[in-house]
């Protein structure tokens, strides 16, 4: 696979991630104003593989979820937009800076259309919410001294949680390593 097309999947994997976990309704402890759950934030994703450059990205997100559709845009450090994702009910499209659009019936179907593989999209949105409760298929879970579940390997990402407020984590770090790449992705949620 060339470096721009790895690099590009690993970054539709990250928006997609992040797309297929809102697809539920939020809980009350979220921030909700008039009716719209709001979070915003900043992401930075970094891709190694043998015998070439680290390939990294970063910026700030923000995530619009209300009455079930869900509006998520990724932009640059200068707040130029990277990419849109919207979910709605039987229906996920990822658009690009270019206008070019990919769509599916929902958001674990956009990510095997995007890079020809499955992700475990909907298995974030548990990770980000407080409390975390064991999981099926968990392995490795340490715990806080309050009892909060601070990380854990599922699914074959490692997951470390910290910096909790009343919604969940507000760092969030997902690491996967699978044959020869190495992904880490780093989400931090800005108080507003």
């Amino acid at each position: 696979m060339s470096r721009p097309l790895f690099f590009g999947g690993l970054l539709s994997v990250f928006l997609l991630v992040l797309a297929g976990c809102a697809t539920q309704t939020p809980t009350t402890s979220e921030q909700v104003v008039g009716g719209e759950f709001v979070r915003y934030g900043r992401f930075a994703l970094r891709a190694e593989a043998p015998n070439q450059a680290p390939e990294a990205v970063q910026g700030g997100f923000t995530w619009r979820d209300a009455n079930g559709r869900l509006t998520l845009d990724l932009s640059n450090p200068f707040g130029n937009i990277l990419a849109r994702v919207s979910v709605e009910p039987n229906q996920a499209t990822l658009t690009q800076p270019n206008g070019e659009v990919l769509r599916a019936t929902d958001p674990d179907g956009l990510v095997q259309n995007a890079i020809g593989q499955r992700v475990p999209v909907r298995d974030l949105r548990q990770w980000l919410r407080a409390p975390l409760p064991a999981l099926p298929g968990m392995q490795q879970v340490k715990r806080d001294d309050q009892g909060r579940i601070v990380a854990f390997e599922q699914n074959g990402w490692t997951v470390e949680l910290t910096r909790f407020d009343a919604q969940g984590p507000r760092l969030l770090v997902l690491s996967r390593h699978e044959a020869s790449q190495q992904i880490v992705i780093r989400l931090i949620v800005d108080t507003p």
